[in-house]
């Protein structure tokens, strides 16, 4: 018999519906299961729909006190994915938002930045975790950071956004030119963004700034693009389904567990991109790079933009960058190759002319030197397919 699974999840988008790929993962490639995903809302009072039918086990992305309480009566094994206070009697995958702050932090020191600044809230758990991680990294090295810190409310409004925004504005303003900022989460480092607007602080050239979860939409739609720390939520979602699956099959007593999953690392986009390149023509050839490098742009393309010899341009990429222009260009188009990999179908014949290469035979050779893997092996090991195997409630 098929175990039947619950799934709550009341968003299907971003970082849940990366938990959700990780978890159809996991069910494809063992036993399979009959799975029900719900979004409704009146889990917070009513268990007559948890207790409609004869579930196995259930994995929520939105859990709540009642809903813990009526797993416990029903004897229902529970997994839970959000990032709350872990409670004891519960089975918890959650990011390592220590890990978070320190990857962060060693992101912004690598790239030579000496000023450093934290923005959070102070009444979330891992908004604090992460900051307690960020600003540990700091001071292992012997760097100083400031942070600002404020309680978020259950329900955001116009006023408390352009509270916010004043404050955040007025705080940016106090801190050293050619600071890195890491934010809790996107949603705040866009917050960050559009109160160093409302200061006149040119971001990333003033202010670079660095979010958390690596929300797609949230970090492009943003002007400039924010480069994140990406949270391994597929990894999440297929930890849960393994615990939940051990769960199930559990004849004796089983106990809570509470995991810890590390992040990817980070995800590099305008926000952070200038700042640290302190000579301005390496920073105006860089960009040209980030922005034009799937389209198989040339290092003599490249040199018109940065109005010096190659030889110098060479020097100087070493020095600020840690690799030469060329290499640069093979960096952004792999990292685009990659993104395309793990979050389409497209064939490799098209993935070379999306991502500058006139040769697919010679992009696989580009990606394999520099990832040790083929662009197959890579796809099988990451690929997030977005076909919806489950009944929707």
């Amino acid at each position: 018999m098929q175990p039947q699974v619950l799934l709550i999840f009341q968003s299907r988008a971003g970082e849940s519906a990366e938990m959700l790929k990780g978890i159809m993962h996991y069910q494809r490639t063992h036993r399979p299961w009959v799975v029900s995903l719900h979004g409704d809302e009146r889990m917070e009072s009513d268990s007559s729909w948890v207790r409609s039918q004869k579930w196995h086990g259930v994995i929520s992305y939105d859990t709540t006190p009642f809903l813990i309480e009526t797993c416990s009566k029903l004897l229902l094994p529970l997994v839970d994915l959000s990032d709350s206070a872990a409670d004891r009697s519960v089975s918890k995958i959650r990011p390592d938002n220590i890990a978070i702050g320190h990857v962060g932090a060693e992101f912004f020191m690598d790239r030579k930045f000496r000023n450093f600044g934290f923005c959070g809230h102070s009444n979330f758990a891992w908004a604090r975790e992460r900051q307690e991680g960020f600003v540990e990294a700091l001071e292992l090295v012997g760097h100083r950071c400031d942070v600002f810190e404020v309680d978020h409310p259950k329900e955001v409004t116009p006023a408390w956004e352009s509270r916010q925004t004043s404050m955040l504005a007025a705080w940016l303003r106090t801190l050293r030119d050619e600071t890195a900022v890491m934010a809790c989460d996107d949603r705040c480092a866009q917050q960050v963004i559009r109160a160093a607007h409302a200061a006149g602080l040119m971001v990333p050239e003033k202010i670079a700034v660095l979010g958390a979860n690596n929300d797609t939409m949230q970090c492009e739609l943003t002007e400039p693009a924010i480069s994140s720390v990406a949270i391994n939520a597929f990894e999440a979602g297929r930890r849960a389904a393994e615990i939940l699956d051990q769960m199930m099959c559990c004849e004796r007593p089983y106990f809570a567990v509470d995991i810890r999953v590390e992040p990817q690392g980070v995800v590099t986009r305008k926000s952070t991109d200038v700042l640290a390149m302190r000579d301005k023509n390496v920073a105006m050839a860089l960009n040209y790079i980030r922005e034009h490098a799937c389209e198989g742009i040339t290092v003599d393309q490249v040199l018109e933009r940065a109005f010096m010899s190659r030889s110098q341009l060479e020097h100087k990429f070493r020095r600020f960058v840690g690799c030469s222009p060329q290499v640069e260009i093979r960096r952004a188009q792999v990292a685009k190759i990659s993104e395309l990999l793990s979050e389409t179908d497209l064939p490799l014949k098209e993935i070379a002319e999306q991502t500058g290469f006139v040769h697919v035979e010679y992009m696989c050779v580009v990606f394999k030197r520099l990832t040790g893997e083929t662009p197959g092996q890579f796809r099988a090991r990451t690929a997030r397919r977005f076909e919806q195997p489950w009944a929707v409630a």
